[in-house]
């Protein structure tokens, strides 16, 4: 059995000089911002200059674990954090399986990987024995599956065609394609770099076994724990399909006609079986299609079924598993399908597509990937792109440049505060208070507000652990526990962590650009919904607004967003300002 890891350095990786080094992590930065999200972001604000272009070489991917990764019970997790291509600010995205589980016993005392650079050539990087080497690859070309399948002794993270290609979604890919670091991005990143796998081997740790089986416990026993047991997340369609705020056909419904035919009943009868984690835990329903099995998620049926009006549950999956292979976000995907047919539907356009075609949606796909049509090009780089490129402003929602998921704030008014100030851009993530507000409509703008930052801190709490998002329901105390458990001491309380990491990528945001005009409530959710509980519901500005300036008063920002010297300087972020971002009431950082 090994020892518990220090995690105190970081695998720095040059792909231009092909080469790696050992350094060790500033120990004022552990004690401040733990691992994961918050020390990855930490990182990325002292190694970008303002305007670094996100798929140039300067642009830096991190590959980010936590303290206590492959220590915790359910599925072990790391965090892709750069730049975004997709929206120009602050990114984090996360993916499970075997990777993360590998990574954490091949890389021993380090806590992450830095890439910087751009290969001449197309690369892997190989990680192993605490170290990393860089290796021609000859899987450039192939998808996610095929690349995995390359390397049967490993685990593999790495991009498809759509990273290769440069579409601004693309993912990283892990367990064949079954697990994705999604929005924002990432792949894109990674397919700038030439770096098309991070091929891992390793043995997972195993101490703290009776700690992790006690939370394994409490997981198990817990509502989260037996919602999951019972149906996995394909459930939010249901459940956001009956409080009338399953966005549908392109966000003009609230509710889907033919959400029977791909919510909870409808995978449960075609399943083959379920996913497991190392406690017995059943996780995603596995699903045969003509191109393999694949594992759809609730995002999957929300947003190639609903968003796209199609109701055959065996279409969506294979829609999902093209994404998958191809390397394409499933949410940014849909809503790039659904912005063609309403560009369609107006007249931008010269092919028809329609709502309710699986054909139309993956002759779209492969277009948008492939690059190779004016439309697919568009797309390619995202809703907002192809609406400045063709036309048709405001016939899907964005934030900050960011497709919505696909849960509609027309059903709780909460969830456009939630978007607005997610850090990467419209994100449910961050914050679904939609599970609380559909079932008690009395929220005023301060109880919003207290609502939307409470889950955004608590969550980049357990982001900077890299826990996983449901078992990290039961952690009472924020993971204080498992840091005691392997002796690191942070710098205040977790919530303390929480609040100062969302400070600080605000700040990089900020640097970036980000006002309180980014923060905006998208003109599509202006317009009233059509049909379900909700027909007629729409949000006006000045509601908007007065939740807006409740979340910047009680997060102690100012009226444009911008943290005030008194926040950085309480949260310990005074040496992270710089001439961009110092606060205008104050001389701070000069």
């Amino acid at each position: 059995m090994m020892t518990v890891a220090n995690r105190d350095r970081m695998l720095h990786v040059d792909l231009s000089s092909a080469s790696a080094e050992s350094r060790p992590v500033p120990e004022a930065w552990r004690r401040q911002f733990v691992g994961g999200k918050g020390l990855g972001a930490r990182y990325l604000y002292d190694e970008l200059d303002a305007g670094t272009d996100p798929l140039g070489p300067e642009n830096v991917l991190l590959f980010m674990l936590g303290p206590v990764s492959g220590l915790l019970p359910g599925e072990t997790r790391y965090a892709a954090v750069t730049k975004s291509p997709l929206t120009g600010g602050f990114l984090d995205s996360y993916a499970g399986g075997t990777f993360p589980d590998t990574l954490a016993g091949a890389l021993q005392d380090h806590i992450g990987i830095l890439v910087t650079g751009r290969a001449p050539e197309p690369v892997r990087l190989v990680v192993e024995d605490d170290g990393a080497t860089v290796e021609p690859t000859k899987t450039w070309g192939q998808d996610t599956a095929e690349t995995a399948a390359a390397f049967p002794e490993a685990a593999v993270a790495c991009i498809g065609p759509a990273g290769e290609q440069g579409v601004a979604f693309a993912t990283i890919a892990s367990d064949g394609g079954e697990h994705h670091a999604g929005r924002g991005g990432a792949g894109t990143v990674m397919g700038a770099k030439r770096l098309k796998a991070v091929v891992v081997r390793g043995e997972p740790p195993t101490d703290l076994a009776e700690l992790r089986e006690q939370y394994a416990k409490r997981y198990r026993e817990g509502d989260t724990g037996q919602w999951l047991h019972a149906s996995g997340t394909v459930e939010t369609v249901d459940f956001a399909n009956e409080v009338g705020a399953l966005s549908t056909r392109g966000w003009e419904d609230g509710q889907f006609e033919g959400a029977d035919g791909v919510g909870i009943e409808a995978v449960q009868e075609l399943a083959a079986g379920r996913e497991y984690d190392d406690e017995g835990s059943p996780g995603g329903f596995r699903v045969e299609t003509e191109d393999g099995e694949t594992v759809p998620r609730g995002a999957t049926a929300m947003s190639l079924g609903a968003g796209l009006g199609i109701d055959d549950f065996d279409a969506v999956a294979a829609l999902g598993e093209t994404c998958n292979r191809l390397g394409l976000d499933l949410i940014s995907a849909g809503s790039a399908v659904a912005w063609a047919i309403k560009a369609s539907d107006a007249g931008l356009l010269d092919k028809s597509f329609e709502y309710g075609s699986p054909e139309d949606a993956r002759t779209l796909l492969k277009e948008i990937v492939a690059r190779e049509t004016m439309l697919g090009d568009a797309l390619a780089d995202g809703v907002d792109a192809a609406s400045a490129r063709l036309g048709g402003d405001d016939l899907l929602p964005t934030v900050k440049a960011m497709e919505l998921p696909a849960y509609d704030p027309r059903g709780a008014r909460s969830m456009a505060l939630a978007y607005a100030t997610s850090d990467r851009g419209a994100c449910h993530r961050r914050a679904l208070t939609i599970e609380r507000e559909a079932f008690d409509d009395d929220w005023d703008p301060e109880r919003a507000a207290a609502a939307v930052i409470r889950e955004q801190d608590q969550r980049s709490v357990l982001w900077c652990l890299v826990v996983d998002d449901f078992v990290g329901d039961v952690f009472d105390d924020l993971g204080a526990e498992w840091l005691d458990a392997v002796g690191l001491d942070t710098e205040g309380d977790l919530a303390t962590v929480g609040e100062r990491v969302w400070t600080l990528t605000r700040l990089f945001n900020v640097r970036e650009g980000v006002s309180r005009a980014d923060d905006e409530l998208p003109a599509k959710l202006r317009e009233p919904l059509d049909s379900g509980p909700n027909a007629g519901a729409a949000l006006d500005a000045e509601s908007f607004d007065a939740m807006l300036d409740a979340y910047y008063s009680q997060r102690g920002w100012d009226a444009d967003g911008r943290p005030t010297s008194e926040t950085i300087e309480r949260l310990g972020l005074s040496d992270a300002v710089d001439a961009a971002t110092r606060p205008a009431d104050t001389t701070l950082g000069e």
